[in-house]
C-alpha cells in the first residue's frame, strides 16, 4: 500500500499507455489485464509495490523519498533496501561492498545483477572477482528510484541476475538546488552539491561529492572520494532521452579480515591489522545515453554506453601461509575499456481477440580488459604470477509476450539467448587461448487476480552464471605449474516461484514468496590464486515476507523476513552446507514524518548464523544492528539531521570465514575464523541546504 498523501512524481502518459518515468525501460508492467495498454502505475516517495504493478511477488519499486529517511554508513548499503539483500564489508571502504541474498554469499555482486542509468555495474572478468559490483560513485541524492527483482524469470536479465537484479535510475532534474556538509565520528567529512537548470525542453543537472574518512581502525582508513556527474535529458510528449556523464575517483588503506586467534591472544587490538600496507585506488568514467520514444501502440528505447575504469587492490588475507619469509601480500589489477548497449521494441496486439503485448530486444557488450595478479611486500611488486590480456563479448537477444487470458488471468512467456566470446591472450603461452559459449533461458509466468486486493503469482526460468574468462582456457595453474582443467563459459541455473500480494487490510500491503534456486556448479575464479576454484552444484529454496504498513499518514512500518535453506546436491564426504549461505535475513523499519518539518527513522537490521564450513562444524554468529536518524528544518532552506549507526554499540562482525592462515612467529598453518568487525557506535551530523 502507497502511504497516503504521497504525491505522484515522473507519471508519463504515452498515448494511452501510462508508464513509470526513467524507471519504465526496466519495471513497467508489459501489459494490462483486460485492454492492450499499461494501467497507471504511480511512483510515491516511498514504494510502488501495490497489487497490478509487478509480475512477481519479489518484485518493487523503491522510490527517493525512503532512500531520504534511512540512514546508510556506506553507499552500497542503499541495496539493502531491497527486502532479504544485506550489505557487509570485510576491507577498506573503497572496496566494493559483500552482498548477501536468497543464500548466495554473493561476494562482490557476482549473480547480482546491478544496473545505473542502464550501465551494468557488475564487472565481468575482474582483477579480484567476477562480477565485482562498486558502487561508490554514486550519490545517493540522485537515485530517483530502484527497481529490484529476484529470480530468472524475466526475460531481459541474463548474466549475474541468478539471484535477483536492482536498476538504479538516476533523477532528470532537482526541484532546488541542494548542498550538505557532514561531519561525524573517525574522520568522517563529506560535501556534497548539485543543481539543475532548465533550458527549453531540457534540462542540466550537476553533481559533485567529496568524502573523507579515517574509521575506527588502528591505521587510519585514509580515505579520499570524489564523485562528479553532469546530466543532459529532455522530454517532449511521451518521449524522452538523456546523456550522462559519471567520474569517480577514491583511494584508500585497508584493514582486511583478520584471525580471531589474532585479536584472543592481544597481538592486536580489535580494530588492528596484521599487514598495514593493504588498500587501493579505483578510478571510473563513464558515458550514457538513453532513448524512449512513443510509437503507434507501443514504444522503442535505446541506450548505449561506455566506460573507463582502473583499479588496484593490495590485500593479504593469509599472512605468512605461503611466503614465511616475504609473507603473501599481493596486488590485483583491473584497466579496462568497455562498451555496451540495448535495443528494445514493445507493442499492443490481439490473439483471437485477447488483449496481448509483445517485446523483443537485443542487448550486447564488449570489454577490452588487462587484468594481472602481482606478488608484493609492503605494496612494492615482488613477482608477477600472471597478466592477462582479455578481450570478452557478449551478445543476446529475447523476446516475451503478455497475453490476458481473462481478466483475471495473465501469462508471460519469454524466451533469451546468449552468446559469449572470450579471447585470452595469458603470460604463460599455456593459458592463451579462445571460447565460446551459448545458453537459451526460457521464461514463463502466470499471474491470477486481483480479487479482493489480492493476487498470485508462479513463475518459472532458466539462467545462467558466467564464469571468468581466463578459467575458460586456463590449463596451467600460474602459481604451482600443476596442470588444471578449463571450465565452461556458462553454467546453468533454474528456479521457480509460488508468491501472493495483499492490500486485502487497509494500510498494509504485504508479499509472501516460496521459492527455488538451482544451480550446476558453484564455480568461482579465486582472484587471490589466479585460478578457478572447482564447484559443486546446490539447491536454495525459502520463505520470503515483505510487509509496508501505514496506519497513519505520518508512520510508515516495515517489516522483511526471509528464511533460507541452502544445501549442496552432491554426494561428498566433506559435508552438504554451503559456505557463507546466510539461512535468516530480517528487518524492522519506522519512520515518523510530519511533512518537512521533522523526522524520526529507526532501523533494525539481523543477519542471522551461517556454516563457514561443509560439515556446519564452524558458523559465523549473527548480527543485529540499530541505525537512527532525525532531522529538524530549521529554517525553510536548512535542515539538520542526525545519523547514528550501531546504535547499541553492539559487538558483532561484519564478516566472518573460516580458513588456514600463519601469523609471524607460528611454525605451520592455523585453521582459525578470520573476522572483521562492526563499526562501533557512530554518530554523523549533516547540514542540508536547498536554495
Amino acid at each position: 500500500m502507497r502511504p497516503p498523501r504521497a504525491k505522484a512524481i515522473g507519471t508519463i502518459s504515452i498515448g494511452g499507455i501510462t508508464a513509470l518515468g526513467a524507471a519504465a525501460l526496466l519495471v513497467a508492467r508489459p501489459a494490462a489485464a483486460h485492454e492492450p495498454q499499461l494501467e497507471e502505475i504511480r511512483v510515491t516517495g516511498h514504494y510502488d509495490n501495490s497489487v497490478g504493478s509487478s509480475d512477481a511477488a519479489s518484485q518493487g519499486v523503491i522510490g527517493a523519498g525512503l532512500l531520504e529517511n534511512r540512514p546508510a554508513l556506506r553507499t552500497g548499503e542503499i541495496l539493502e533496501y531491497v527486502p532479504g539483500m544485506i550489505v557487509t564489508q570485510h576491507s577498506g571502504d573503497g572496496k566494493a561492498n559483500q552482498y548477501f541474498l536468497r543464500g548466495f554469499n554473493l561476494d562482490h555482486g557476482t549473480d547480482f545483477a546491478t544496473r545505473v542509468d542502464g550501465i551494468p555495474a557488475n564487472l565481468p572478468t575482474h582483477g579480484h572477482g567476477h562480477g565485482y559490483t562498486d558502487l561508490n560513485f554514486l550519490m545517493p541524492e540522485l537515485v530517483e528510484r530502484i527497481g529490484y527483482r529476484k529470480g530468472p524469470y524475466f526475460a531481459d536479465n541474463g548474466d549475474f541476475s541468478t539471484a535477483g537484479s536492482a536498476d538504479i535510475v538516476l533523477r532528470d532534474s532537482l526541484a532546488r538546488p541542494l548542498a550538505s556538509l557532514s561531519v561525524g565520528n573517525h574522520g568522517f567529512g563529506r560535501l556534497f552539491a548539485a543543481g539543475s537548470v532548465a533550458t527549453g525542453t531540457g534540462n542540466w543537472l550537476a553533481a559533485f561529492e567529496h568524502q573523507v574518512r579515517d574509521g575506527p581502525w588502528v591505521e587510519p582508513a585514509d580515505l579520499r572520494r570524489d564523485n562528479a556527474l553532469l546530466r543532459y535529458s529532455e522530454r517532449r510528449g511521451a518521449d524522452r532521452f538523456s546523456v550522462t556523464g559519471m567520474f569517480h575517483d577514491s583511494r584508500w588503506r585497508a584493514t582486511d579480515q583478520v584471525p580471531l586467534r589474532a585479536i584472543e591472544s592481544g597481538l592486536i587490538d580489535r580494530f588492528g591489522s596484521i599487514d598495514p600496507s593493504d588498500g587501493g585506488r579505483t578510478r571510473r568514467a563513464s558515458l550514457s545515453a538513453n532513448l524512449h520514444r512513443h510509437l503507434d501502440g507501443g514504444s522503442f528505447e535505446a541506450r548505449a554506453w561506455v566506460l573507463a575504469y582502473r583499479m588496484s587492490l593490495l590485500s593479504n588475507f593469509t599472512y605468512f601461509l605461503e611466503d614465511a619469509l616475504e609473507g603473501d601480500q599481493f596486488e590485483q589489477t583491473d584497466w579496462r575499456r568497455a562498451t555496451g548497449g540495448e535495443l528494445r521494441r514493445s507493442w499492443a496486439a490481439r490473439l483471437g481477440g485477447l488483449p496481448m503485448r509483445n517485446s523483443v530486444g537485443l542487448q550486447w557488450r564488449h570489454d577490452r580488459i588487462s587484468v594481472g595478479l602481482h606478488k608484493t611486500r609492503g605494496g612494492q611488486r615482488l613477482d608477477t604470477v600472471r597478466e592477462d590480456s582479455v578481450r570478452q563479448t557478449s551478445a543476446a537477444a529475447y523476446a516475451e509476450s503478455e497475453i490476458a487470458w481473462q481478466p483475471w488471468l495473465r501469462t508471460i512467456a519469454g524466451l533469451r539467448f546468449d552468446r559469449y566470446w572470450f579471447d585470452v591472450e595469458a603470460m604463460q603461452a599455456a593459458n592463451t587461448g579462445a571460447a565460446h559459449a551459448g545458453r537459451m533461458s526460457p521464461k514463463l509466468s502466470a499471474i491470477l487476480g486481483p480479487w479482493s486486493g489480492t493476487e498470485l503469482f508462479l513463475n518459472w526460468g532458466r539462467g545462467f552464471h558466467s564464469n571468468d574468462g581466463r578459467g575458460t582456457v586456463t590449463r596451467i595453474d600460474p602459481n604451482t605449474g600443476d596442470p588444471a582443467e578449463p571450465v565452461p563459459g556458462l553454467v546453468p541455473a533454474s528456479g521457480f516461484e509460488l508468491g501472493m500480494r495483499t492490500e486485502a487490510i487497509a494500510g498494509l500491503q504485504s508479499s509472501l514468496a516460496l521459492w527455488q534456486l538451482e544451480t550446476d556448479s558453484e564455480l568461482v575464479f579465486v582472484g587471490d590464486a589466479g585460478t578457478t576454484e572447482a564447484g559443486r552444484p546446490a539447491r536454495r529454496r525459502g520463505i520470503e515476507l515483505s510487509n509496508r504498513y501505514t496506519p497513519r499518514p505520518w508512520l510508515l512500518i516495515d517489516a522483511d523476513l526471509a528464511w533460507t535453506r541452502a544445501r549442496f546436491t552432491d554426494a561428498d564426504p566433506a559435508g552438504d552446507r554451503i559456505p557463507g549461505a546466510v539461512e535468516r535475513v530480517a528487518s524492522l523499519a519506522v519512520t515518523l514524518r510530519e511533512s518537512e518539518r521533522w523526522l524520526a527513522s529507526l532501523q533494525l537490521r539481523h543477519l542471522g548464523s551461517r556454516p563457514l564450513v561443509e560439515d556446519d562444524s564452524v558458523r559465523a554468529g549473527s548480527t543485529t544492528l540499530v541505525n537512527l536518524r532525525l532531522g529538524w528544518r530549521v529554517h525553510r532552506n536548512a535542515r539538520l539531521q542526525l545519523d547514528v549507526f550501531n546504535l547499541l554499540d553492539r559487538k558483532a562482525n561484519d564478516i566472518e570465514y573460516a580458513y588456514e592462515s600463519r601469523l609471524p612467529g607460528e611454525a605451520g598453518p592455523v585453521f582459525d575464523r578470520h573476522v572483521h568487525p562492526v563499526e562501533p557506535r557512530a554518530a554523523r551530523l549533516s547540514l542540508l541546504l536547498d536554495f
